[in-house]
């Protein structure tokens, strides 16, 4: 017999992982008011905090400004290339 795993929404796993992160209960207890395995509301908490690391960085404004730095390098390709033909 073939189950489907449960998926549960990015806000669900925020909230729970916000939970997890201020410590007012423990991982069992989260689990238990929530309906969820402890070892997923860990990795949840785990994700949150990298998450918030690279927020801070700032590495996403490079990756931004190097995306749009593409975008116009093939912009003017696709425009050479129309010209050509």
């Amino acid at each position: 017999m073939k189950t489907t795993r449960k998926r549960y929404s990015a806000d669900f796993k925020a909230k729970v992982a916000l939970e997890a992160i201020r410590g007012d209960l423990t991982l069992a207890e989260l689990a238990a008011k929530h309906g969820v395995h402890h070892m997923m509301i860990a990795a949840w908490k785990r994700q949150a905090i990298d998450g918030m690391a690279s927020t801070f960085s700032g590495a996403g404004d490079a990756v931004k400004a190097a995306s749009e730095s593409e975008v116009e390098k093939l912009h003017a390709k696709i425009g050479q290339l129309v010209v050509e033909r």
